[in-house]
């Protein structure tokens, strides 16, 4: 469970320009099993930050064992770091509510030709 030391908004909110450039980073990183970024895949459940811009992150898997469960959130994390203007970073790793298809944005849905 997140940390509650510093009063915390929805990442958007707080700081849209940041907010921004945290979704690019996120866009970078690719499940290595399906062509879609963890983004538009609807992986990332929650972004918040605090007024040190420390960014806390829900994120899930497409299945508790996935096999990439080991390198994803890693992944998640450092793309998130390094974005600028991030000061440090919380994943919290979550399966409820459990992920399904009806995360995934339309250009993922796309991209896949579920649609």
């Amino acid at each position: 469970m997140f940390s509650k030391k510093k009063e915390r908004k929805p990442l958007k909110e707080a700081n849209e320009e940041l907010f921004l450039q945290v979704v690019r980073s996120l866009r970078m990183v690719f499940d290595p099993e399906i062509p879609v970024n963890v983004y538009d895949l609807g992986l990332i459940y929650k972004l918040e930050i605090d007024e040190d811009n420390k960014v806390y992150t829900q994120i899930t898997l497409t299945a508790p064992n996935c096999p990439e469960a080991e390198t994803i959130p890693g992944r998640i994390q450092q793309a998130i770091q390094q974005t600028e203007g991030v000061g440090d970073v919380e994943i919290e790793l979550v399966f409820d509510p459990p992920w399904t298809r009806e995360n995934m944005s339309t250009a993922a849905l796309l991209a896949l030709g579920l649609i």
